[in-house]
């Protein structure tokens, strides 16, 4: 009995045949050595997902909050605040006003009232009685000839609250 030749017989200046066990492709190849409970296969490098899943993209960093934003946050809170102060500083002081606080026009151009103090110069009237409601200047004027002492009132209708001052000279 003959044994059948080993290799391809139809392949030319093969080099010799390997002996049975080793991998003919890994040659030249350095073996890494196995790591943990993961078999190492020959020839093959080590991955570092041993079950095939795409690798988990690194954190991105967080973005800093460059001085440029800084700045721009800072004058949005100032502009802000400075909108907030002059409201507050146009609403008329009347409305604020009660019995015994003395008041001064605010300009000669507008008809708003400002709380001052009552031994200032500024003082122009003192009020003497404040009654809520609507006023036209006829039922201001019959209202405040009732309180003693009153020759003028302010009357204030229209937005916000509206009520009557009864006032007299300081």
């Amino acid at each position: 009995m003959t044994t059948p030749p080993q290799g391809n017989p139809f392949a030319q200046n093969q080099p010799p045949a390997q002996p049975q066990g080793q991998n003919p492709f890994a040659q030249g190849q350095a073996q890494t050595p196995p790591q943990g409970d993961i078999p190492q296969q020959p020839g093959f490098p080590q991955q570092g997902n041993p079950f095939g899943a795409a690798p988990v993209p690194p954190e991105q960093p967080r973005r800093k909050l460059s001085f440029k934003t800084i700045k721009n946050i800072v004058i949005a809170v100032a502009v802000a605040s400075v909108a907030i102060g002059a409201f507050i500083a146009s609403r008329d002081d009347a409305d604020q006003a009660a019995v015994g606080d003395c008041l001064k026009s605010a300009s000669s151009s507008t008809d708003e009232m400002e709380i001052v103090e009552c031994g200032s110069a500024d003082a122009e009237v003192e009020v003497l009685k404040k009654v809520d409601g609507t006023f036209t200047s006829l039922t201001a004027e019959t209202e405040c000839r009732k309180v003693e002492d009153a020759t003028s009132f302010y009357a204030q209708t229209g937005d916000g609250a509206e009520f009557l001052l009864c006032l007299k000279d300081v």
